[in-house]
């Protein structure tokens, strides 16, 4: 128990933060929240399948429960197991990280119910926002730019064919559920549609259990940014600037950026409204990201709003001095927000690199043991990473082995930087992306601020 003072509600307030919370994810982003709760003098309980039990968060969490083999289906994904784990243990609220459950609304539901506070949004508010068609009704409605796209959701491929034609190609075929670029595809022309119809319908079904799809206007030479939200439950909401996140492989980031090369002053103080009006439109509580495509006039329009802490979130922390997970922890408890708009400045440039196990041609997983791991270090580099020496990388999960930060005064500081940390990082046993990685940030383009969604597309063929 402490006490904290916030001049603008003109009062004392006391908060109890918890006494224990329970980690619902793996490597990582597990690894975060498990020394946030520990500066925080929260005990924490680890998680993990068969194949995690020697993982990084098992060790140093101060108690772990297995929850099953290594196929996430039947571990992490398994909710009964989950749950279980967080009332034999005594978890007062569980953290779900990125991924795996945390934007299932049924999972917080079931924490509702159960009493364990789900650290995000209520579920009445994710489920609004989870629903990306819902979600551009609600952001039209409130007075965000929409894209042009159908009023109503679409299961047969007569009615796709028939309000493509008034949209106009080319166009993008969108799960209702969507997210983490499942059940998208582009449709360029008519004669493509009906493939492209089925394909995306079909992994709709997949991942979401949800058919259902909606057609948006494809915006050609577009860049992807996207504005951190945090609300309080005592209706403060603030933004924390934007992340470029424009660098893609099949609608997958792979690099992001802090600010955007793209927007000025005058423009991220416009979308940085927007972003807040979207986040009070919806009551939303907790942290969250708002998505924008900005096209080549300087054109913005609301595309989705993420109900999570993000993969990329920790750009933000650097150029803001801010510990994001801990945030989240304290709006939980109940706490207002730690800062005003007027505190938020956003220092120096950063950028992010996803370091995966693949192939940097091909971009095939690349599965095996690292056999030597080497992370690189020095002035203004992080990394984030629960990889280690003789680390697995299996089939069963998300190949990511780090995430590596740099930090510099301005944007040609920060690139060579991470040109350096990347030369610097060494891994043996599997193939990575640093290699991709490198020729990205050594390209004219990108060097000069000159890029789109399609950039990857066109600097390396695919294969």
């Amino acid at each position: 128990m402490f006490i904290r003072v916030y001049p603008w509600l003109y009062l004392l307030e006391e908060f109890t933060l918890f006494k224990k919370i329970l980690v619902a994810n793996r490597g990582e982003i597990a690894l975060q929240i498990i020394r946030a709760c520990k500066e925080l003098g929260i005990a924490t309980i680890a998680v993990y399948s068969l194949s995690d039990k020697d993982s990084l968060p098992v060790k140093y969490a101060d108690e772990a429960v297995c929850i099953g083999p290594a196929d996430s289906s039947n571990s992490y994904l398994h909710l009964p197991h989950i749950i279980s784990a967080a009332e034999i243990t005594g978890a007062e609220a569980i953290h779900p990280g990125y991924g795996f459950l945390a934007e299932n609304v049924h999972f917080v539901e079931v924490c509702e119910e159960c009493g364990i506070k789900f650290i995000g949004p209520p579920a009445v508010t994710m489920r609004q926002l989870t629903n990306k068609w819902e979600a551009k009704q609600v952001m039209k409605k409130a007075g965000l730019p929409i894209l042009p796209s159908n009023e109503h959701r679409i299961t047969k491929l007569e009615e796709a064919l028939k309000i493509a034609r008034e949209i106009g190609y080319p166009l993008l075929i969108k799960a209702v559920a969507g997210g983490g670029g499942k059940g998208m595809r582009l449709a360029a022309k008519e004669e493509g549609l009906e493939t492209s119809f089925i394909m995306a319908q079909r992994e709709a079904q997949a991942a979401f259990d949800n058919p259902e799809i909606y057609l948006e206007k494809y915006i050609e030479q577009a860049r992807h940014i996207e504005f951190q939200v945090f609300a309080d439950q005592w209706g403060n909401v603030l933004h924390l600037g934007e992340r470029e996140c424009t660098i893609q492989r099949r609608y997958q980031k792979i690099l992001e950026e802090t600010p955007s090369p793209a927007i000025d002053k005058e423009l991220r103080r416009e979308m940085g409204r927007m972003a807040i009006k979207a986040a009070k439109a919806t009551n939303y509580v907790n942290a969250g990201t708002i998505e924008f495509l900005l096209d080549k006039g300087g054109n913005y329009y609301f595309i989705e709003m993420n109900t999570r802490i993000q993969v990329e979130h920790p750009i933000t922390e650097v150029v803001t001095h801010m510990n994001l997970i801990k945030e989240q922890i304290r709006i939980a408890a109940g706490e207002p927000l730690s800062r005003q708009q007027k505190e938020i400045k956003q220092l120096g440039h950063a950028i992010e690199c996803r370091i995966y196990a693949e192939d940097p041609d091909t971009f095939a997983p690349s599965p095996g043991n690292l056999t030597v791991l080497h992370l690189p270090g020095g002035h203004g580099v992080r990394v984030d990473s629960a990889a280690h020496a003789d680390y697995a990388i299996t089939s069963y999960y998300d190949p990511l082995i780090a995430k590596v930060i740099a930090h510099g005064q301005e944007r040609a500081e920060a690139i060579a930087k991470m040109v350096r940390a990347l030369e610097e990082f060494t891994i043996e046993g599997v193939k990575t992306s640093i290699p991709l990685h490198l020729k990205i940030l050594r390209d004219k383009d990108f060097v000069q601020g000159q890029f789109y969604t399609d950039f990857l597309d066109r600097f390396i063929p695919q294969k």
